[in-house]
């Protein structure tokens, strides 16, 4: 896949595209099933295919106190979409310019000028453009004059069939999921497990003290983290370019029961929601490791222990639990 950086790399094909446009945060299989159209169509015509999406979520420039938390960032969602064999992902530059352009103007420049579209693969209720005036409808017309074919993709369920709207497979969907601590649905709506990304840094080193020492990820704060809770999963250090140290996690995808939470048993108003990652047999240095943490089983809530030996207990039957569920094999 050929990752365009805005309109200034554009490579208009000869022969046209399939384009499909959209914040596509999580990738998830509604997603890919419109993706899949767009590959199927372009393959069928000879023609490009591509996805256009943003560098940032247009919601986080036109109303960003009520933006969202997402679920990919973009790195991950560019790693996701190579995944769909697409040939083209164009990240279009969204700022406040960007947010104050017409829908025809961004027909014109974008998908007429710059990918040469020839066919507009977009879903049934798709908005854009200034005030959220572009759609479906401005697109049949537009490409009657641009030279373009228009399809209004149905919203899908798990099954990739058109579904009704409480059974479809959406990016808000998968956050309301999340945040109820429904792992279970948001993993199945993804496709694939959850995945959080930061840096390892220094934390208080509680759980060190009690035995079981964690990872401290220090979390983007426009990321989504799922609900409050103990989960099973897997750690891995991301390939940034840079040398492992020795002790390091390396490569590898290692078993971890993980905690999102702002630990009540020590703290009565903590503000910042943690996430803190027990590596199951590991006594490696991973300060300063850019990593990844997938999240496969939600194995309870978030709870006050009376002590710290109850909490203590408690956590070797979580790690225990975990250890079972991951079966130690790498994720």
């Amino acid at each position: 896949m050929r990752v365009l950086r805005d309109t200034d790399a554009c490579p208009s094909p000869p022969e046209g595209s399939v384009v499909t446009i959209g914040a596509y945060d999580g990738v998830h299989l509604g997603h890919q099933a419109v993706i899949a159209e767009v590959r199927r169509r372009s393959e069928a015509a000879g023609q490009r295919s591509a996805v256009v999406t943003f560098d940032r979520h247009p919601a986080q420039v036109i109303r960003p106190d009520s933006a969202p938390l997402l679920l990919t960032d973009l790195d991950q969602k560019l790693e996701l979409l190579a995944e769909t064999g697409v040939d083209y992902a164009l990240v279009v530059r969204f700022d406040p310019d960007r947010a104050s352009e017409s829908a025809e103007d961004f027909v014109d420049s974008v998908l007429h000028r710059c990918l040469n579209a020839r066919q507009v693969v977009v879903g049934e209720d798709f908005h854009f453009g200034f005030q959220r005036r572009g759609n479906v409808d401005l697109l049949n017309q537009m490409g009657q004059t641009l030279g373009f074919s228009v399809l209004g993709h149905k919203l899908v369920g798990l099954d990739g069939q058109a579904a009704r709207d409480d059974a479809q497979v959406s990016s808000t969907a998968i956050r309301r999921s999340l945040h109820e601590g429904r792992l279970v649905d948001a993993n199945l709506m993804l496709g694939r497990s959850h995945e959080m990304r930061g840096t390892v840094v220094v934390g208080d080193q509680r759980g060190r003290t009690l035995g079981f020492p964690t990872a401290n990820v220090a979390i983007p704060d426009e990321m989504l983290m799922p609900a409050d809770g103990i989960y099973a999963g897997w750690i891995q250090r991301q390939d940034t370019g840079s040398v492992p140290s020795a002790s390091s996690l390396g490569t590898e995808a290692l078993p971890a029961a993980i905690y999102v939470g702002k630990r009540p048993t020590f703290y009565e108003d903590q503000a910042m929601t943690l996430l803190e990652v027990h590596v199951l047999d590991f006594a490696g240095d991973l300060y300063g490791e850019q990593v990844s943490v997938r999240f496969d089983h939600r194995l309870r809530a978030d709870a006050k222990f009376a002590s710290v030996a109850e909490l203590t207990e408690q956590l070797q039957l979580d790690c225990e639990k975990a250890r079972r569920l991951l079966g130690g094999r790498a994720g």
